[in-house]
């Protein structure tokens, strides 16, 4: 969950790798550091906190160096101290080593070295790989590397550079993301293509068990075995743009704004009116394996979780075929029952979170058919998967996700449809699940217009130390959703309930202190839900509900009212999670917290 930058080339390193970490710091931003080459060997500047206080320490840009790696850190093992940050040296200073992942015998490995005669002084499983490598140095660096990797056990993506060695990065792959852009003369390694956009967007992907070394004028690749491996060079289609601020005070704001525009995406090339049929090429699968499926397991984490949630409601009632939601962390160390005519779906917005490759790993090693709903093209998932959608949002920085999450639920609103229209659902009843499809970014952006609405309520609650949200049906996983928004981006404890469970414990907590947001939509539980919102009230608890345009009767039940248009109730998620997603941003900008980069969390979790 680190963000790793590394340069070889002819310009002045420093710039390149700091901007480079800026572009990583939703990765990770508890500590920062940077390794160069210069004439008097390697320099190594490191701290605790953002990349802001690295930058404090770096005085001087030295005009020699022009080769170097940097990190930003999300900590695993140790805490958030100078000593522990990145890049971690040998005792000699030569070898400098930056870590994205968890070294599983790192005990082992330390109990070791310690025997050899090995110094530790950190309190991470990192320093353990860079006195590895020292330990199995012999003149080549690749090939202490290799040596060095073939005693680990966890998942690593690393970046290595050696006094001994200039003009020379060794990058390494095992179940963390590593790429190597190329560019005239000069070549970068990151764990992630926004970190050198501005530079390239010719990329090789590494992948696991995979060591590259690279040069200003070349790179070679070859497993860890020393077999060589033929790279593929892939375009990034991604824009320097887009992953700017674009004059937005955040970058989750400007995301919340964009999905109009990322909604139109999802579906663009994808609605058959005259048939109404979603095009899905990308699933690989022909109409009648289609209408053989007996269950479709999802699997994700996190808001990708809730967004398979509602997938399941969507494809249960319109296709009428079993849906399980399968937490992947969870997945992945029981027995599930898979069956041969069985789909399973794992769904990322990184294509990189550990718990779901695992899951999705597991799933193939039993014959079924896999597929992926993602994000980020070339990512793991995308490549490893039997066929998939990507969801095309675009690059999304905001630790929280937003656009990811809304354009994840369209997607699987289009799978629906087609499940749907392959087995029970009439050409009528298809073409109207298009048309309001059509019609949802333009609701959206509507929506968007009542902005100044949700902020002054915001106002109101910011101060609240509780929440709670409710909803029933399809719109159950949209409480959820909201009550995570909440917490991870303001710090304020929030829950989400199905409204009708609230009586079963939840309702205890109920008094004038704790605001109440209520999805209470006109759909077929909307009578329920206003039986629920009276139990509430009864209890002195303010209310805030998302309610249907025109709806006049609920506001003379509540304390505030935000509206929504009316659309097909299987899309409701997409317009009533909006509101949602604007008041946790105010609110935890009214609280002054770190909006798109909250504590403790970083936005692509590529370790257990």
């Amino acid at each position: 969950m680190c963000g790793i930058v590394g340069y070889v080339g002819s310009r002045r390193a420093q710039p390149i790798l700091l901007k480079g970490l800026k572009r990583l710091e939703y990765r990770g931003y508890d500590s920062a550091g940077i390794a160069m080459f210069t004439d008097s060997g390697l320099m190594v500047t490191k701290c605790a906190g953002k990349i802001s206080c690295l930058e404090q320490l770096l005085t001087g840009d030295p005009a020699d160096s022009t080769h170097g790696i940097a990190h930003t850190r999300w900590a695993t093992h140790g805490e958030p101290t100078e000593l522990n940050a990145h890049p971690h040296a040998d005792e000699k200073g030569e070898i400098a080593l930056v870590h994205n992942g968890i070294i599983e015998n790192y005990r082992t490995l330390k109990e070791f070295l310690l025997q050899k005669g090995y110094h530790i002084r950190t309190e991470t499983d990192t320093e353990m790989l860079v006195h590895l490598i020292r330990f199995n140095y012999k003149g080549c660096l690749t090939e202490a590397v290799r040596n060095a990797l073939a005693q680990v056990d966890g998942t690593y993506g690393i970046a290595v550079m050696s006094s001994m060695h200039p003009g020379v990065v060794v990058a390494a792959r095992m179940g963390s993301p590593l790429v190597i852009g190329l560019g005239d003369g000069e070549h970068l390694v990151a764990s992630d293509v926004s970190a050198m956009l501005e530079h390239t967007n010719k990329v090789v992907y590494l992948e696991d068990g995979e060591i590259a070394t690279v040069t200003a004028d070349d790179y070679r690749i070859t497993t860890i075995q020393n077999v060589q491996i033929t790279p593929q060079i892939e375009e990034v289609t991604w824009t320097l743009d887009q992953i700017e601020k674009g004059g937005y005070d955040h970058f989750m704001l400007k995301e919340i704004h964009e999905q109009p525009t990322t909604l139109r995406n999802a579906i663009r090339g994808r609605l058959n009116f005259e048939e109404g049929i979603p095009r899905l090429n990308g699933l690989n699968l022909q109409y009648d394996q289609l209408r053989k499926i007996q269950k479709v397991i999802f699997t994700a984490c996190g808001t990708s979780w809730h967004a398979g949630l509602i997938g399941k409601y969507m494809i249960e009632e319109l296709a009428r075929v079993a849906v399980d939601v399968e937490y992947a962390s969870e997945f992945r160390y029981r027995s599930p029952i898979l069956g041969k005519n069985d789909i399973f779906f794992a769904i990322s917005q990184s294509g990189e979170t550990t718990d779901t490759l695992a899951a999705m790993r597991e799933a193939k090693q039993r014959g079924v058919t896999v597929l992926g709903i993602v994000n980020v093209v070339g990512s793991t998932m995308a490549r490893e998967t039997d066929g998939g959608v990507y969801i095309h949002a675009g690059p999304e920085i905001g630790v929280a996700s937003t656009k990811a999450f809304t354009s994840q639920v369209m997607v699987l609103s289009l799978i629906a449809g087609l499940l749907g229209r392959m087995r029970q659902l009439s050409p009528q009843a298809g073409q109207e699940l298009i048309e309001a499809m059509q019609k949802i970014p333009d609701q959206v952006e509507k929506i968007l217009k009542s902005s100044d609405q949700v902020k002054k309520i915001a106002e109101q609650y910011y101060r609240a130390n509780n929440f709670l949200y409710l909803g029933r049906g399809i719109n159950y996983p949209v409480a959820l959703e909201g009550a995570l928004k909440l917490k991870e981006i303001s710090y304020i404890h929030a829950e989400g309930y199905p409204a009708a469970e609230m009586k079963h414990g939840p309702i205890a907590l109920i008094d004038e202190n704790m605001p109440v947001v209520v999805i209470a939509l006109k759909d077929p539980v909307y009578d329920k839900v206003m039986s629920n919102i009276a139990e509430v009230k009864a209890r002195n608890g303010n209310v805030i509900a998302i309610a249907t345009e025109g709806d006049t009767e609920i506001a003379e039940r509540v304390n505030h009212v935000i509206y929504i248009p009316e659309t097909n109730r299987f899309l409701t998620p997409l317009l009533s999670i909006i509101p949602l997603q604007l008041m946790a941003y105010h609110i935890a900008v009214m609280r002054e917290c770190h909006v798109d980069q909250p504590r403790n969390l970083a936005k692509s979790v590529t370790v257990e």
